[in-house]
């Protein structure tokens, strides 16, 4: 086995792409876009760089374990800066603010003066932040793939995480939703309820908060895109192709063994196959006939748990550096579209990062959270869709405007991605990029291997939920150990250094 083919040239699909060409494959990564990235992308728009993907990176800090898999992955090196904002997110209710700051000590302090009356749930939110700072996501190998180095955990690390394991089934147990009730304050509600949606397990809640406390969580200088392209770098330097605008139609199956793909119409032969495009959709539409193991029925039983977005980015002529990174604020009066309803909006500015606007102008993103797919495809269908676009993100100026009335009649650039832009760029199903975990489902990992089909391998962020960078990234170096374990090549892991 020698020739690998791998669908899709996202954080998946290039994870997989360095692991399996270090190991010796001569891959081909096939990627439908002009551009890497899937999901983790930005784009530019008349001198404004909108970011659509990156917010804060799981492994950003030095002692996180993933911290050197990104190393390896050429996504960090030892030029790129990590911007650390703090307070990460700012939510205003009322007038009055709660700041997400992400050392615990401080948290407590600010919270407790936001709403003495809950000093009680706030020490117990802060001590248990305290006890999730401790948590690091492991990076393994897996049974039966001979290394060359072996990645382990040690117990000296695992054993300042006991106290969060002996806290987690209870979050787990627990909805966001229920969670936030617990605070007397309507401001914290709305505070929690802005950082994670009220179906989440409550335990997620933890884990984010946990990861800014400890120092990780930051942002790279020149964000999603710039950290694919540099993924792609390092895997083209070690000798990977990719092939930009190349659409793969299906994964060819032989004897029971992928042996290629069809792309742009045209067979490319290979020894192996690794599908890093959104494997909701790889399973229906990648098969003569959808694929059907024991696995891929259960995850398709999550299709209604899909999350979806619409993403409105803003062009502002003018400067908004004094004002948070991140704010949400609540409207006074809830906003509807698609059947969904907003009692706050917020938006992400980036007039702090030299080079994404103008001088002295400002990129603003606004992301409304909820499946309107259904809804926008029937726009779609009628003719209607632009003029719907236009007329959402009409209605979202207004509202930010109430806000920001600097902003007003000083908008350069309307851009409006919904959930059908990120099927047509991204393959994403149903125009969805997270998976949601719902309170009492137990951590779900799905197979990097075909349980039916011979040298076919899957990664991306569908494989464990939620998903999201650090998944899709340690998926696909999973891959890359079970396409080492079954063809008897040594795994070249985290390589010492990097040029």
């Amino acid at each position: 086995m020698k020739k690998v083919i791998i669908v899709g040239a996202g954080v998946a699909g290039l994870s997989a792409g360095v692991y399996a060409r270090q190991s010796g494959f001569d891959v081909t990564i096939c990627e439908a876009h002009s551009i890497p990235g899937g999901n983790c992308t930005s784009w530019r728009r008349k001198g404004y760089l909108f970011e659509g993907g990156l917010h804060w990176l799981t492994g950003s800090a030095q002692n996180q374990p993933l911290h050197k898999v990104w190393q390896n992955l050429g996504a960090i090196n030892a030029d790129t800066k990590v911007y650390i904002r703090d307070p990460f997110m700012v939510y205003e209710y009322n007038g009055q603010q709660v700041c997400l700051y992400r050392n615990a000590e401080k948290l407590r302090e600010h919270l407790t003066a936001v709403s003495p009356e809950d000093k009680k749930e706030i020490n117990a939110l802060c001590d248990n932040i305290k006890r999730f700072s401790k948590v690091m996501m492991p990076v393994t190998d897996i049974r039966g793939v001979k290394v060359k180095e072996k990645s382990t955990m040690k117990l000296s690390s695992l054993l300042p995480m006991l106290p969060a394991f002996l806290k987690m089934p209870g979050y787990n147990n627990l909805s966001a939703g229920e969670y936030r009730r617990r605070f007397k304050s309507p401001a914290i509600r709305g505070f929690i309820s802005n950082i994670l949606s009220d179906e989440y397990a409550a335990s997620s809640l933890f884990f984010v908060f946990g990861a800014f406390a400890s120092g990780d969580g930051g942002y790279l200088e020149g964000g999603s895109l710039k950290m694919a392209m540099n993924m792609a770098d390092r895997f083209t330097a070690l000798g990977g192709k990719i092939q930009y605008s190349t659409r793969v139609q299906k994964v060819l199956v032989r004897d029971g063994k992928a042996v290629g793909v069809m792309a742009n119409g045209e067979e490319i032969a290979a020894d192996a196959v690794i599908v890093t495009a959104d494997t909701l959709a790889a399973i229906d539409n990648l098969f003569d006939k959808p694929l059907c193991e024991l696995w891929t029925d259960k995850m398709r039983a999550l299709m209604p748990r899909l999350t979806a977005n619409t993403f409105i980015s803003l062009g502002v002529k003018t400067d908004l550096s004094a004002l948070p990174e991140s704010l949400i604020f609540n409207l006074k009066a809830p906003f509807e579209y698609a059947g969904q309803k907003y009692d706050a909006i917020g938006f992400q500015q980036y007039s702090a990062y030299e080079g994404y606007a103008p001088e002295g102008c400002t990129p603003m993103t606004v992301i409304l959270i909820g499946d309107t797919y259904d809804y926008w495809k029937a726009q779609k269908d009628s003719g209607q869709y632009e003029a719907e676009k236009q007329k959402l993100a009409d209605a979202v100026i207004g509202l930010l405007s109430e806000r920001l009335p600097q902003i007003r009649d000083k908008i350069a650039v309307v851009d409006v991605a919904t959930p059908l832009t990120y099927e047509r760029y991204c393959g994403s199903c149903h125009g969805s990029w997270m998976t949601l975990t719902v309170k009492g489902e137990k951590m779900t990992a799905y197979p990097s291997v075909s349980e039916s089909i011979a040298n076919l391998y899957f990664a991306g962020q569908r494989i464990q939920p939620p998903g999201g960078l650090p998944v899709a990234c340690d998926t696909g170096r999973k891959a890359a150990q079970y396409l080492c374990r079954d063809a008897r090549v040594v795994f070249q892991g985290e390589m010492a250094s990097q040029p």
